[in-house]
């Protein structure tokens, strides 16, 4: 049976954790800037996690 290609789009977007959660990075903040408070471009700056439901699914493009 021949390997699963890793989705190279999702290789450059998450990362795998080492208890195996899988990190994302937030969107809406490369560019309108100026009307957000600074507040929110802050957290923006987090990482956050990919929901539990969609974890699956991504793990399946990264080639896991």
């Amino acid at each position: 049976m021949p390997k699963i290609k890793t989705n190279r789009g999702a290789r450059k977007r998450f990362r795998i954790t080492g208890s195996g959660k899988v990190k994302r990075s937030k969107a809406y903040a490369s560019h309108i800037l100026t009307k957000k408070s600074s507040t929110r471009k802050r957290k923006l700056r987090k990482s956050a996690l990919v929901s539990s439901s969609d974890t699956k699914r991504v793990k399946r493009m990264l080639g896991m």
